[in-house]
């Protein structure tokens, strides 16, 4: 069969990394959109579902709705769930004729999403790391720099999904998880999983601000149990050391 034949042998795994692998060569700065669909196409590649979002239109968002709640972080059609797909042709398509646009991921499908304060965030990956957990794809939003990091920023632990349970009844929304019963021991902590969604990179915000991949999406899918008890220890250490309302901070969608 030849070497082509060992190259599919390889697997999707390593087709993302060559296609990521695009974006260290000279391509990426002189083809910004070039960029961006390779990471895209990379991130469907490893079976998280995508459906174009919103932009920055300056300082508002691209919907033009009047005091829009989550500028640039929603789903341009209300069908998202739906419309959320891994093909490759029709992730190619959005991304050439939408270049603008941010995309989402579409949560509880075959991923969730553990979404914790940047601050509490860098704290888990260090103790995560530390103890050899095995970690999945990690994005980073809103970080501002190293001189001003933004306080509002977020980073988000991509795992597997809890999976479809035969009785449907077992399935809780994700505005559940975001306001608990026991929020005080979890605060700061959003689990997306059916429901929800969040932005992928790359995607950008207003006031360039920016998500980004720091750790990419060819990396393997954890349980979520294996980061959780780690994520709510430093997330309660983060709301202990902050001198604010740990409610305020709540990470994004709510509802749209």
């Amino acid at each position: 069969m030849g070497p082509e034949s060992g190259r599919v042998k390889r697997g999707v795994q390593h087709r993302i990394s060559q296609w990521l692998g695009r974006l260290r060569t000279t391509e990426a700065p002189e083809d910004p959109g070039r960029a961006r669909e390779t990471v895209l196409l990379a991130t469907a590649a490893a079976g998280l579902p995508l459906s174009p979002a919103a932009h920055p239109a300056g300082y508002r968002c691209s919907c033009e709705r009047i005091g829009c709640p989550t500028p640039a972080r929603h789903p341009l059609s209300f069908a998202w769930q739906t419309q959320a797909t891994t093909d490759r042709a029709q992730v190619e398509r959005w991304a050439r004729n939408q270049p603008q646009a941010n995309f989402i991921t579409a949560t509880g499908m075959v991923h969730d999403v553990l979404d914790v304060p940047l601050a509490a965030g860098r704290e888990a990956l260090r103790r995560l790391q530390a103890a050899g957990v095995a970690l999945g794809p990690i994005a980073v939003s809103e970080a501002g720099t190293a001189e001003e990091p933004n306080p509002h920023g977020r980073m988000l632990f991509f795992t597997a999904t809890r999976g479809t349970p035969e009785d449907e009844d077992e399935w809780w929304p994700c505005e559940l998880d975001c306001h608990p019963e026991t929020m005080d021991e979890h605060p700061g902590l959003r689990w997306h999983c059916r429901g929800s969604y969040v932005l992928v990179p790359p995607a950008r915000l207003p006031g360039d601000q920016a998500v980004a991949w720091l750790r990419g999406p060819e990396h393997p899918l954890p349980d979520p149990l294996s980061l959780l008890e780690t994520l709510t220890d430093a997330c309660a250490q983060h709301a202990a050391e902050a001198d604010h309302d740990p409610h305020a901070a709540v990470a994004w969608p709510l509802s749209r």
